[in-house]
C-alpha cells in the first residue's frame, strides 16, 4: 500500500476514534445525569471517577515506574483539580443542559491558551467566548432563563479544568499512565468524601454500583483510550478544533437522550463559544 494511503487510513481512523470519544463521553454523561435523583450529582461524580481510577490503576500498574517527590506532589495536584472538575461540572447539570454546560467549562482552556498566547488576534477569540456567555446570562428581554447556580458551577468547572491543564503540564515529567492513573486515584480521593456525605450507603447498592460501573467506562475509559490513539496519529492544531466540537455533541446527545430542548440564543452562544475555541487552536503557535 502507497505511503500517502496508509497516512490517510491512518488520519482516518484517528478522527474516527476522537468522534468515538466525545461521543463514549457525551453518552456517558447523559447516563450519568439520570443517576442524579438515586444518589446526586455528588455520588455520581464519586462513583464515576472512582470505577475509571480502579481500571486505569490495573490497566497502567503505577507501581512499575519511579515515583519523585516532585513528581508525585504534581500528580496530586492534577487530580485534585481533576476530581474538583469532575464534581463541579456535574453539579452544573443539575439544572443546566449538559451542551451549555460542556460549553461554558470550555472557557477554562480556552482562557489558558489566550493568556499563554496574548496576540492581537486572539482578543477576537476573546470577544467570541464572551459573546456566547453573555448570550447565555439570565439577564435582559433575551434571558435564557439558566440557573445562575448552574452557571457558576460549570465556569468554576472551567477554572477547575484550566487548573488541570497547568497541574498536567507541571506532571508531564512522570510517566504518562502513571500520572493519568494515579491522578485519577486523587481525583476519586478529592470525589468520594462528597458523594458519600450526600448519598451515604446507598452509593454501594448493586444497581448503583453496576451503573457507576458502566458511567466509569462511557465517561473515562473508552474516551482516555481513544484520545490516545488519536493524539499519535493527528497533529496537535487538528486534534484541538476537532476536540471544539463537544459541546455541540454534548447538545445533540443531550436532546437525544435527556430531551433537553435548547433555545435559539443558546444554540447561537454555543456557536459563538465553539468558534472562540476552533479560531485559538486554529490561529496557535505549533510545531505540528
Amino acid at each position: 500500500m502507497p505511503l500517502s494511503r496508509i497516512k490517510q487510513s491512518d488520519s482516518l481512523l484517528a478522527v474516527l476514534a476522537l468522534i468515538g470519544s466525545m461521543a463514549s463521553l457525551c453518552i456517558g454523561t447523559s447516563f450519568a445525569k439520570s443517576l442524579f435523583a438515586s444518589i446526586g450529582a455528588q455520588g455520581t461524580t464519586a462513583l464515576r471517577v472512582s470505577f475509571a481510577a480502579v481500571i486505569l490503576i490495573c490497566v497502567w500498574r503505577p507501581w512499575r515506574f519511579p515515583l519523585s517527590g516532585k513528581n508525585a506532589r504534581a500528580i496530586a495536584l492534577y487530580g485534585a483539580a481533576l476530581g474538583g472538575t469532575n464534581l463541579l461540572f456535574y453539579m452544573s447539570l443539575r439544572t443546566i443542559p449538559l451542551g451549555l454546560a460542556i460549553a461554558i467549562e470550555f472557557t477554562g482552556p480556552l482562557a489558558v491558551a489566550v493568556l499563554s498566547s496574548r496576540r492581537a488576534i486572539d482578543f477576537l477569540w476573546i470577544g467570541c467566548a464572551v459573546t456566547g456567555l453573555i448570550l447565555l446570562l439570565p439577564l435582559g428581554e433575551a434571558a435564557t432563563h439558566l440557573d445562575p447556580v448552574g452557571i457558576g458551577f460549570a465556569l468554576a468547572a472551567g477554572v477547575g479544568w484550566a487548573l488541570y491543564i497547568v497541574f498536567g503540564q507541571m506532571a508531564g515529567n512522570a510517566h504518562g499512565g502513571q500520572a493519568t492513573s494515579l491522578g485519577m486515584t486523587m481525583a476519586a480521593l478529592v470525589a468520594l468524601p462528597f458523594g458519600l456525605g450526600h448519598a451515604g450507603l446507598e452509593m454501594f447498592s448493586p444497581a448503583l454500583l453496576l451503573s457507576g460501573l458502566a458511567v466509569g467506562i462511557l465517561s473515562s475509559a473508552i474516551p482516555y483510550s481513544l484520545e490516545m490513539v488519536a493524539l499519535k496519529r493527528l497533529p496537535r492544531r487538528t486534534f484541538g478544533i476537532l476536540l471544539s466540537l463537544e459541546p455541540a455533541m454534548g447538545a445533540l446527545a443531550g436532546l437525544a437522550f435527556l430531551n433537553e430542548q435548547l433555545t435559539p440564543i443558546q444554540w447561537v452562544a454555543i456557536a459563538a463559544i465553539i468558534v472562540a475555541s476552533i479560531g485559538c487552536t486554529a490561529t496557535s503557535k505549533s510545531k505540528r
